[in-house]
């Protein structure tokens, strides 16, 4: 930690960058704090079966390459329970999800894609409006 402190001292340049990548981190995740506070629940879960996708990548079977349980996935995308089960089987329905067990695939990731931007043109029309 001496060692750190002393190269932002030393080095303006290096302390200048350091601060503006931590600026610019916190701007984002300013922006998608913002951005999941005006979704929808089902875009909500749909941002959030992409962030997981995109975050840990994907089995060979297409699967996200990461197991959380129904209860994990609603605290992730800020919902609760009942309403991701009923939003999952929903998407299930029309074959835009697949299931089985704790793994979630992702067969149509341009619907979810959809319903994001869907929800954002309301949100959007929606504030102009006011």
């Amino acid at each position: 930690m001496d060692f750190f402190e002393s190269t932002l001292e030393v080095n303006t340049k290096f302390t200048y960058s350091l601060m503006r990548f931590f600026a610019n981190q916190l701007q984002e995740k300013d922006k998608k704090m913002r951005d999941l506070v005006h979704m929808s629940v089902k875009a909500r879960i749909a941002q959030s079966l992409i962030s997981l996708k995109n975050q840990f990548g994907e089995t060979e079977e297409g699967y996200i390459a990461i197991e959380l349980s129904r209860q994990d996935l609603s605290a992730f995308a800020g919902v609760s329970y009942e309403t991701l089960f009923k939003v999952i089987v929903e998407l299930t329905d029309q074959e835009v999800v697949q299931t089985h067990e704790k793994r979630f695939k992702i067969n149509r990731e341009d619907d979810l894609t959809l319903i994001i931007a869907n929800d954002q043109n309301k949100n959007a029309l929606k504030y102009k409006a006011k």
